[in-house]
Formats: structure tokens, C-alpha cells, sequence
């Protein structure tokens, strides 16, 4: 199987072209390859297929195998991946994914991609399987009392579920000891929650640590900086375009007053590119079966 590792502004992704080849027991493949103790360990797994209703398609799997909707950094690399592997001439695309068609804008500089804009799609806040006090229809700035303390959430969701949680210090914050907590709250989050910690600067700029369910803290999240700047509009903290401050990197987010949509802009890069042969390492032993079972498709 042939890989691409990308990384955008911290995260770090495999991304997998199953248009030329085709590969199966999916989220056994996604937890191999996302093993932090492997030496291509990764964020998630990302496979770019064909499409009847856009450009190319993209699925992208947690590194405990399950498959998630959506992620900004992953979408915006998709559109390097196919540029950079001759998959298309358009620095303009379209790109489905589980939470519905995105947009992609590539901007060059000598022929290569130096800057991707993505449109991460309209935020959804109603709260329809989260308890909320009974003056608010959504979960928004909501006070919650987390093991000693209480915090203000407000609950976003591109696909991807996240609740961003205010802090006064975020670089100094627990993040581990209240991130296991919160992700963990499932009379508040069904399907557990991603948390992205915020703590909004004076000069209008949004500083985040976020945890990822199921995986611990990383180092950059693309929707979790799209998060952080809704919440922050939505409580009257911020303006509708901010950069984010996270510890993989600076990203900027605007939210379009038209369109409602959240737009996300940064650099990808490639960090190599590499052939593994997969077949002894994940074993045939009921991996495809199970994902089936899951409701998974394989390629």
C-alpha cells in the first residue's frame, strides 16, 4: 500500500489514494497506521476516492479506528494531495465528505501549494440530544460543573462534535485532567465529545489547546480552532475573523456573514511518502469482518 504523510500546522495525517489502488479492513488499517508507537504514527488516516458529485471524495478515520465526518486540517490537505500528485490542474474544488460538499481554494507561488482555504460547512449548535437550561433552545455558553469547577461550553458540531470550554490561562490549564472528564460527560455527549479549550486574547486573537476523544491532547485541530472562533461570536467575545493560536501553529477563520459558512486558511505540507505492505502487520483475522460489522465500507 502506498501512503502520503502530510502535515498541516501540527497535524499530522496518511493519506491514502484509493482511486489507483484498493485497500480494505478499514479502521484495523486506521488504528496501524495511527499508532503513536509506529514510526509513520499519525492524527487519522484519510482516503481520497471518486466522486459523482464532486471532484474527489474524502473519509477520514480516528486513530481508534472509527470513522469521523469531518476535519479542517485533513480537508485542507486533500487539496495539496491531489494537486501535488497530478490529480487535477483546478485550484478551485469541490470535495465530498460525510458532512456534505466542501470547497476547496488553492492559492500557488511558483507552481506550488502554498496557501488552501477550506470551507468547513455551517456550524450546527441545537443541542438535540444535549440537556440544556430550559431559557436556551442551544448549548451555548452554558455553565457546567466539571469534577471541582465550573466552566462556560458552548457545543459545535461540523460532523465532528466539539465543545469549547473558556479558560482565563489556557497554556497554564489542565487540559488532561478536565479533557478525560468532559470527553467522558456521556449524559451531555452521546458519542463523546472532542473539548477545545479557548482563552481569548485582548488584541482579538483566540489562543486553544485541544483534546481529542479517544486519543488525548494534539497539537492542532482545524475544526477546533473553527470552534473556538464560533463560540467566542456567539457569546460576544470576538469578531467573525480571528487567527487561532495553537501549539502546532497559527491558522486564520472567518465566518462569512452570507453564507453562514466557516472558512479556514493555512499551509499543508508533505512530510514523506512511502510503500508498506500491511498484510502480515494487521493479519487476517476477522478485521474485514468487523468492519462490516461497523457499517463501514472497504475500497
Amino acid at each position: 500500500m502506498r501512503f502520503t504523510k502530510m502535515q498541516a500546522l501540527g497535524n499530522d495525517y496518511i493519506y491514502i489514494d484509493v482511486i489507483h489502488q484498493k485497500i480494505s479492513r478499514l479502521p484495523s488499517l486506521a488504528r496501524f497506521l495511527c499508532d503513536r508507537h509506529f514510526a509513520v504514527g499519525s492524527d487519522g488516516m484519510v482516503l481520497i476516492g471518486p466522486s459523482a458529485e464532486a471532484d474527489f471524495s474524502m473519509r477520514i478515520f480516528n486513530p481508534d479506528g472509527t470513522e469521523a465526518q469531518m476535519c479542517g486540517n485533513a480537508l485542507r490537505s486533500v487539496g495539496k494531495y491531489v494537486y501535488d500528485h497530478q490529480m487535477t490542474k483546478k485550484t478551485e474544488l469541490k470535495i465530498e465528505t460525510l458532512a456534505g460538499v466542501r470547497t476547496l481554494k488553492l492559492t500557488l507561488f511558483k507552481g506550488e501549494v502554498r496557501m488552501i482555504r477550506a470551507d468547513i460547512g455551517e456550524p450546527e449548535f441545537l443541542a438535540v440530544n444535549i440537556p440544556v437550561a430550559a431559557q436556551r433552545e442551544r448549548f451555548i455558553g452554558q455553565q457546567v460543573f466539571v469534577l471541582d469547577r465550573y466552566f462556560k461550553m458552548t457545543a459545535v458540531s461540523w460532523g465532528n462534535p466539539h465543545v469549547v470550554v473558556f479558560t482565563e490561562n489556557v497554556l497554564s490549564f489542565d487540559a488532561a485532567k478536565y479533557g478525560k472528564e468532559i470527553e467522558g460527560m456521556t449524559d451531555l455527549f452521546p458519542e463523546k465529545t472532542n473539548v477545545t479549550f479557548a482563552q481569548f486574547l485582548p488584541d482579538g486573537r483566540i489562543q486553544i489547546r485541544e483534546w481529542e476523544r479517544g486519543t488525548g491532547e494534539t497539537i492542532s485541530c482545524g475544526t477546533g480552532c473553527c470552534s473556538a472562533l464560533a463560540a467566542g461570536v456567539l457569546e460576544g467575545i470576538t469578531r467573525r475573523s480571528a487567527d487561532i493560536l495553537q501549539i502546532g501553529g497559527t491558522l486564520h477563520a472567518e465566518w462569512d456573514e452570507n453564507t453562514n459558512h466557516m472558512f479556514l486558511s493555512g499551509p499543508s505540507k508533505t512530510v514523506f511518502e512511502a510503500e508498506i505492505d500491511v498484510s502480515d502487520t494487521i493479519g487476517e483475522d476477522g478485521a474485514g469482518a468487523e468492519a462490516e460489522e461497523n457499517g463501514y465500507e472497504t475500497f
